[in-house]
C-alpha cells in the first residue's frame, strides 16, 4: 500500500475521534497527553516516510503515556496490519475498544463512543456483533442524527464494502 492510502486511513481513523480525544483520568497529566500527541504525530510523519516499524513503535509508546486515547489504539493497529502482524494488530484494535467502553460507560448519553465502538468491531471483523451494536445504538439514541444517518443511510454496510477498510480490517 503506498504511503499516502496509509497516511490516509490514519487520518480517518483520528477523524473517528475527534471530540473524544483522551478520557481525562487523574493519573495522565497534561504535559503527558502532550507526550503523546508529540509521539502520535512523529508516527503519522514515519508513515508518510514509509517507516512503518519506526510508526509502530512511536504508536506503542504514545500508548503507554495515554493509553485511554482509542485513536492511538486504531492507529498503531492499521500499522500492524500494513506490517503483517495481525495478531498484534488484533490486540491493538481491542485496546482501542476497550477504551470507547471507557468513554460510553463515563458519559452515557453520548453517542459517538457507541458510534465508534461499531467501526472498531467492525475492524476486528466481528460484523455481526457491530450491528447489533448499532441497533441497540438506534434503540438507545433514538434522536440522533447520527444513529439514523448510520442506519437509514446504510453507511454501515458502505463501510465495509470499502476497500481502503478492506484493506486495514481483520
Amino acid at each position: 500500500m503506498k504511503a499516502h492510502h496509509i497516511a490516509l486511513v490514519l487520518a480517518t481513523a483520528t477523524a473517528l475521534v475527534v471530540g473524544a480525544g483522551c478520557r481525562r483520568k487523574p493519573e495522565i497529566t497534561d504535559l503527558q497527553r502532550k507526550e503523546a500527541a508529540h509521539l502520535a504525530a512523529e508516527a503519522d510523519f514515519a508513515v508518510n516516510l514509509r517507516d512503518l516499524p519506526r510508526a509502530e513503535g512511536l504508536m506503542a509508546k504514545a500508548i503507554q503515556v495515554c493509553p485511554d486515547n482509542a485513536a492511538y489504539w486504531i492507529n498503531l493497529g492499521v500499522v500492524r496490519v500494513q506490517l503483517g502482524r495481525k495478531p498484534a494488530a488484533k490486540e491493538a484494535y481491542e485496546g482501542a475498544l476497550k477504551a470507547y467502553e471507557a468513554d460510553a460507560d463515563a458519559d452515557p448519553k453520548n453517542v459517538e463512543p457507541w458510534l465508534k465502538r461499531i467501526y472498531v468491531l467492525a475492524l476486528l471483523g466481528r460484523i455481526d456483533e457491530a450491528r447489533k451494536t448499532l441497533d441497540q445504538a438506534a434503540k438507545k439514541f433514538p434522536e440522533s442524527r447520527n444513529v439514523r444517518a448510520f442506519v437509514e443511510g446504510r453507511q454501515f454496510d458502505r463501510m465495509i464494502a470499502d476497500p481502503k477498510f478492506k484493506q486495514v480490517a481483520l
